[in-house]
């Protein structure tokens, strides 16, 4: 498969989970009367993935995630030239997902961006009062937890064909812990995207969900590196 064909994929991949996961937030979560709440939002997310998973899993591995990426490269499993290019892939894929999202939210009379726009956030910008402490340990043990999960969900030695499930549910899972702490990054891309729009705060505490993913993600990679191992 070429490369522009996998980086065109990882755009849209991202571009859907920043769409499906943080539009159901900022569009469903609190619908007056049949708002889907924390549960229904990380199950969107969780969809996305598992959705993906299936659909570009083939062409680009459906890392979705730089995180993921950087991740997999930890852990032997991906090349090292083709990092930076599926970063950049799927921040602009990213992107181009909360500015879809945007216009579609501004269509409402007195819609705010300001107010958050699903971005993440510590301290008095996490939806539940965390530290910054907090939410650091938060998504470096998250983002562990995904990478591990997806790296053994896709050993070669792992049952065939189960892998998109796995990873979807266990993103669904790390929601329905993290939401209250961080409102769930354990992806620099869907924190990204949205933050650019957001424009106040969520830009300036985007160094930690940019730093802790990426620490998370290359200790998973060291971890199973590990475990494969013949010793």
């Amino acid at each position: 498969m070429s490369l522009s064909k996998k980086l065109a994929a990882e755009f849209i991949g991202t571009f859907w989970l920043v769409l499906g996961g943080c539009g159901s937030a900022v569009l469903a979560a609190a619908f007056p009367d049949v708002g889907i709440g924390l549960l229904g939002v990380s199950v969107a997310f969780g969809l996305t993935v598992l959705t993906m998973a299936f659909a570009i899993g083939h062409i680009s591995g459906c890392h979705l995630n730089p995180a993921v990426s950087i991740g997999l490269w930890s852990g032997g499993r991906f090349s090292t030239s083709e990092v930076g290019p599926y970063i950049i892939a799927q921040v602009a894929g990213g992107i181009a997902g909360a500015a879809i999202l945007y216009v579609i939210a501004t269509g409402q009379a007195g819609f705010d961006v300001t107010a958050g726009f699903a971005s993440n956030g510590y301290g008095e910008h996490s939806p539940g009062g965390y530290s910054l402490t907090a939410a650091l340990v938060t998504e470096i043990v998250m983002t562990f937890m995904f990478l591990i999960i997806i790296l053994g969900a896709t050993d070669k030695r792992a049952p065939k064909g189960f892998a998109p499930i796995a990873i979807g549910l266990s993103l669904t899972l790390i929601h329905l812990i993290s939401i209250p702490i961080t409102n769930t990054s354990v992806n620099p891309a869907r924190s990204t995207g949205v933050a650019l729009f957001q424009g106040d705060w969520a830009i300036s505490q985007l160094w930690l969900f940019w730093l802790a993913p990426i620490v998370g993600a290359i200790l998973a990679g060291i971890v199973y590196k590990w475990f494969e191992s013949e010793e």
